[in-house]
């Protein structure tokens, strides 16, 4: 469900009962006004849970492309580093190394 961050919901609003006073505002302008709110609020959870469950959707496909991959498509091993770095040694020292 929604985050705890917030702190009303489209509920919340609808359910929200305002006092009349003398010069209050007119309770018809007040219903529309709330009524837009409701709405905007309905499409930003309705957003949210959508791209949370995007989001988690892609954290699993990531997670399974990265199961499925071999050490070599993961990244360079211990081999290859240690051939690499005597390739290297060679090069820098050259036959010194080895006499």
């Amino acid at each position: 469900m929604i985050s705890d961050k917030f702190k009303l919901t489209p509920k919340d609003i609808l359910e929200q009962d305002f006092k009349t006073a003398m010069r209050g505002y007119k309770q018809e302008d007040v219903d529309k006004f709330l009524d837009l709110v409701i709405k905007d609020y309905e499409t930003f959870y309705q957003e949210i849970e959508e791209l949370k469950q995007e989001n988690s959707r892609l954290k699993r496909q990531l997670d399974e492309s990265f199961k499925k991959q071999t050490p070599a498509q993961t990244g360079t091993t211990n081999f290859d580093i240690l051939k690499r770095l005597s390739n290297l040694e060679k090069h820098v020292f050259g036959s010194k190394l080895f006499d």
